[in-house]
């Protein structure tokens, strides 16, 4: 098949505004945005896809080690308290989960462009130093209960894993719906598998992300923000990825993917580790299972490190 072509400037844009934008949707002062989409109905159905019972985990392990992926390690401090005889062990957690080392889920407040957050908030106003007054996680913590289905790429491609030079695209994401004979339904999550592991394993000292560097250029696999259209037209409740954004985005735009979040109210978890997941799917002879998330119930938070289970 001769390659697509790529979207146009206006294309882009348009993804992110205008009619395909879901402001307004669920109501001007909705702050849940596609998690509306996750019914009870839609819980329960999840639910009856567990037969085998086979849990996985897809949270990468807390990330206190510094490395190139790592900048801002997380903390993890013990204590030893005496107690007569016996004692008892207690720990401190402390961590900037956003970032490429951190299994995490990104909050509608999390980002925005230059016209608005989500709902067409200003963020000016709405961001302050205490937290969210509008989108935080705290809307989203009776937890994420939903269908899940697998989108392996690299198997797709019967190749190890995504690269710079090949991101993953939107019409890609229908093929494999196809190919695999899937269908998705509203309120659906769609777990993005890249490689990003093998990716890694080329050349374990090269970054996957350069924190808080302004300007800094960084060419990264993941995907392209023609991914967008697939979100928005399948009414996707949640994007589970290991490789995050298709950089340079290659638009004028601050962010492809990410943007989901403004635009359509879709939920990211990020950094997933999708690896045993990918396996378990071959070794399972599915595509579909039941995905719980619980994000930490932080009033005003732009997220919250997470461990995801797909429950077959």
């Amino acid at each position: 098949m001769p390659p697509r072509p790529l979207p146009t400037e206006q294309e882009v844009k348009d993804y992110i505004r205008g009619k395909r934008r879901n402001w307004g949707r669920w109501g001007q002062d909705d702050q849940k945005g596609a998690m509306n989409l996750i019914t009870p109905a839609r819980r329960a159905a999840a639910a009856r896809l567990v037969t085998s019972g086979r849990s996985v985990s897809l949270s990468r392990p807390f990330p206190t080690a510094p490395g190139p992926n790592n900048a801002l390690p997380a903390h993890h401090f013990m204590k030893i308290v005496p107690r007569g005889k016996g004692g008892f062990a207690g720990d401190y957690y402390g961590i900037f989960y956003h970032g490429v080392a951190s299994t995490h889920i990104d909050a509608l407040c999390h980002t925005w462009d230059d016209e608005a957050m989500w709902n067409g908030r200003d963020p000016k106003k709405e961001i302050t130093f205490e937290g969210a007054a509008f989108g935080g996680i705290e809307h989203w913590s009776e937890g994420i209960i939903t269908r899940a289905v697998m989108l392996d790429v690299p198997r797709h491609r019967g190749v190890a894993c995504v690269t710079e030079d090949n991101p993953v695209h939107g019409w890609e994401l229908d093929d494999i719906l196809a190919r695999r004979n899937i269908t998705l339904e509203p309120g659906d999550a769609v777990c993005v598998y890249s490689g990003r592991e093998a990716w890694q394993a080329q050349d374990p000292e090269k970054p996957y992300s350069k924190v808080f560097q302004p300007g800094a250029t960084l060419t990264r696999p993941g995907l392209h923000v023609s991914c967008l259209p697939f979100l928005r037209d399948h009414d996707v409740s949640v994007l589970v990825w290991d490789m995050l954004d298709h950089l340079p985005i290659g638009y004028d735009i601050p962010w492809a993917v990410h943007a989901c979040l403004f635009a359509y109210g879709t939920a990211l978890l990020d950094n997933a580790l999708l690896e045993p997941l990918a396996k378990a799917c071959v070794e399972e002879g599915r595509d579909e299972f039941m995905l719980v998330i619980a994000p930490l119930k932080v009033i005003g938070g732009t997220g919250s490190p997470a461990n995801p289970l797909a429950v077959f």
